[in-house]
């Protein structure tokens, strides 16, 4: 009978054991669940009843360049940066909008240059080609010009860059009864730098026009130079300004010194993003210069093996000119240049 019952026994105890540890595992599963659910009930209180959650606004800077600052969506997030936090949320959805700033000129004075450098800003949305809304398609509408401006944040400053407004007569009144408040850019070089460059860039498409010199003079056994010719007009630059000083004042024009933006690009860039409000993002450390064309170019972006450099319209050779017509073309625009100093407030010594 003692033989029988010891395993009866032994099943009886491995019985109560199971029972026992599968009481206990129940009772640790049932605790956890109810914790979960009290941490998850204080959560959904937290977001419910507490200021929204800041998040810093940042810059990412990968060998040299500055790339985009992170943006949310999401209402109930606020981004700190340079846009104000507003803590009530707000949306960060990108819109069209009209620009706060506009380079008006001139051409071959280095707008293209000005506006890929300042592409580097985070803060900056700038159109890459030219609209030429208020020169050649104003009667499209203001809704036409804003569709053709990229989507921007609050706090981005919208931008785009058409030279020849500069010297068309009825763009400053255009622009002017848009906004009053606009910014405007001008990046002016030497006159007769910036005519031979027109020139340069005129016979590399049409190369059977007469030469430079000819063009210069409405005659030139007397010596008259045509200022009508497009090259030497544009250079006219106190003849232009006053025209945009009718309608803005100086304090709303920012001269870019051409030679300059070559010479030291940075320097040049802080100044312009110092007009416009911004923090010095763009600084030395995002050019060198390169001797074959030039030009100062980028140093190589995030994930290429190449810095960038302005296309290769950019830096081309001028034709050699006669040494004379350089001469008599500089006592022309003399006293022009000396007018031009004194109403930008700024000598940018020309000889």
């Amino acid at each position: 009978m003692a033989t029988f019952n010891n395993p009866l026994m032994d099943i009886r105890r491995l019985l109560q054991k199971l029972v026992i540890m599968f009481s206990f595992s129940v009772t640790c599963v049932s605790m956890l669940y109810l914790w979960l659910g009290c941490c998850e009930s204080e959560l959904l209180d937290r977001s419910q009843n507490s200021q929204p959650i800041l998040l810093t606004g940042w810059y990412r800077e990968n060998k040299n360049k500055t790339v985009l600052r992170e943006t949310l969506t999401a209402p109930g997030y606020a981004v700190e940066g340079s846009v104000d936090v507003n803590s009530q949320g707000k949306d960060w959805t990108a819109t069209r909008r009209l620009p706060h700033a506009i380079i008006i000129g001139v051409k071959k004075g280095g707008t293209r240059a000005l506006l890929e450098f300042l592409r580097l800003h985070p803060d900056i949305r700038a159109l890459g080609s030219e609209p030429h809304f208020f020169d050649r398609h104003y009667t499209r509408g203001l809704s036409w010009y804003r569709s053709m401006m990229p989507k921007a944040l609050d706090g981005q400053i919208v931008m785009e860059k058409t030279p020849r407004y500069f010297v068309t007569p009825e763009t400053p009144a255009r622009i002017h009864a848009m906004s009053r408040n606009i910014k405007l850019i001008v990046v002016v070089r030497d006159p007769i730098t910036r005519a031979i460059s027109d020139y340069t860039q005129i016979i590399s498409k049409t190369p059977d026009i007469p030469s430079f010199e000819s063009l210069t003079f409405k005659n030139r056994s007397t010596g008259q130079i045509d200022s009508l010719w497009s090259p030497l007009y544009i250079g006219l630059y106190a003849k232009h300004l006053e025209r945009w000083l009718a309608h803005f004042p100086l304090t709303q024009i920012h001269f870019v010194h051409g030679e300059r933006l070559i010479s030291n690009p940075a320097g040049e860039l802080g100044r312009v993003q110092d007009f416009l409000g911004l923090q010095r993002i763009i600084t030395d450390k995002h050019f060198y210069f390169n001797k074959t064309k030039g030009f100062p170019c980028l140093k190589k972006p995030e994930g290429s093996s190449k810095p960038h450099c302005l296309g290769q319209t950019k830096g081309r050779t001028h034709p050699k000119i006669d040494p004379e017509v350089i001469r008599k073309l500089r006592d022309f625009y003399q006293p022009h240049n000396l007018e031009f100093y004194q109403m930008a407030g700024m000598d940018f010594g020309w000889q």
